[in-house]
């Protein structure tokens, strides 16, 4: 019995060393890193408020009356937006390399575990072999009594019980540190996208201050400059609006009504975080927001949201970047779509997204629904920031170079006939 016991007694001893916890000084690191990462957090949580603050006190202002003084407070405004935006992403990027190093500690505190406690397993296990390898008889022999033989067999059978149970918490430490390196690497992919997106509210920056600057250099700081400014953009745009009226008036392009989605809400998702904010509706009728073909080359051939430059657009569908453009690039300034992007989904449906201050796409790119295909700007002919949004039936729309105008020659743009543009409220989501 003395043999027994012996084994009995240091295989217990082996089994509590199973499932340790990690050492106190890792634990105390880990804990710091969780209080460094509920500070950012917190930092996070006071930059979002004021940031919806700075959104707020955009929307007034860009539906107050249009004078060079709101045009100048909107820029300012829109500044000190975009200095919170970074403000929030640098926060962001200290979160997650704070997050990645925390789950770093932990998979190796758990990875320590399993490797010295398996070890300790296996010697248990040896040792259990080996005294199963007694016969029964044995055992009986080496016991002084009847009694003390069944204390021993529930001593064993107490001690196996203990065996399953510890090597069932084991491997849900392995579950959890295989959950641990997929969030790990995740957190890796959201780094490489957030050090992206702070790239881009960089550029911005300068956008937004080179457009303050042109403004101020334009006018000389003065509303009579800028009223005239306005008149004569105001002129530009009709007589640009003209010319592609009367060449897409010419385009016949028979389209299937059976290529087209049918009208419903949802085909397509909301091209921003928030699609709210309409400043401007499709077509110049009351019938026209409530069917999809009524274009007829009068009003407006897409819907128009608020947003102030640096706002993420994103693909409203999944599909193929079937062409980009600037139509700013070379003067005299074309007053058209500025920046754009057209997209051409598997629907039978493209959509257009203009007026952008960075584009994030190449033609032929594959796009997911929600990639960030830009962002908002105030490019092209635009009395201030916001997204132009247009929906075709892909069979009409394509990419022409406008050779024969005035003021955009040479220039790419997507051109259609009347019949090939769709209400973009007809496949949004309702709001």
């Amino acid at each position: 019995m003395l043999k027994i016991s012996k084994v009995i007694i240091f295989s217990l001893f082996l089994i509590l060393l199973v499932i340790q916890q990690p050492g106190f000084s890792n634990a105390s690191k880990i804990d710091e890193l969780k209080n460094q990462i509920e500070e950012r957090n917190s930092n996070m949580s006071e930059l979002e408020k004021e940031i919806e603050m700075y959104q707020k006190q955009l929307e007034e202002v860009g539906a107050e009356k249009q004078t060079l003084n709101n045009e100048i407070y909107r820029l300012n405004l829109n500044k000190k937006k975009l200095s919170s935006d970074i403000s929030l992403t640098n926060n962001k990027i200290s979160s997650t390399n704070l997050n990645i190093e925390k789950l770093g500690m932990e998979i190796v505190g758990k990875e320590d575990i399993i490797k010295n406690n398996t070890k300790a397993l296996e010697e248990t296990m040896r040792m259990i072999n080996e005294l199963d390898a007694s016969s029964l008889v044995e055992i009986i022999l080496s016991t002084n009594n009847i009694s003390e033989f069944w204390d021993n067999i529930e001593e064993i059978q107490r001690f196996q019980s203990g065996i399953r149970n510890k090597t069932a918490e084991l491997k849900e430490i392995k579950t959890k540190l295989e959950e641990n390196k997929k969030e790990t690497e995740e957190g890796k992919r959201v780094l490489v996208s957030l050090k992206s997106e702070l790239s881009d509210q960089e550029k911005i920056v300068v956008y937004n201050a080179k457009e303050k600057d042109q403004l101020l250099s334009a006018t000389k700081n003065k509303e009579s400059n800028y009223k005239t400014i306005l008149s004569e953009k105001e002129r530009l745009m009709e007589e640009f609006a003209k010319e592609i009226s009367d060449l897409e008036s010419q385009l016949k392009i028979e389209i299937d009504p059976n290529s087209i989605p049918d009208s419903r809400y949802g085909v397509l998702s909301c091209p921003l975080d928030s699609c709210v904010w309409i400043t401007q509706y499709f077509g110049k009728t009351e019938f026209s927001t409530k069917n999809p073909q009524v274009y007829n080359g009068k009003g407006h051939t897409g819907i128009d949201f608020g947003a102030s430059s640096g706002t993420k657009v994103r693909a409203a569908l999944g599909g193929v970047v079937e062409g980009s453009g600037n139509t700013d690039t070379v003067p005299p300034k074309c007053y058209s779509y500025g920046k754009w992007v057209l997209i051409r989904h598997n629907n039978g449906l493209s959509t257009l997204y203009a007026h952008l201050s960075l584009i994030k796409v190449s033609e032929g790119q594959t796009v997911n629904t929600g990639d960030i295909v830009g962002y908002s700007g105030n490019t092209g002919y635009s009395t201030g920031p916001h997204l132009h949004f247009s929906v075709y039936a892909s069979a009409g729309v394509q990419v022409k170079q406008f050779t024969n105008s005035i003021n955009c020659k040479d220039k790419f743009i997507p051109l259609a006939p009347y019949n090939a543009y769709l209400n973009p409220l007809s496949y949004l989501p309702k709001y």
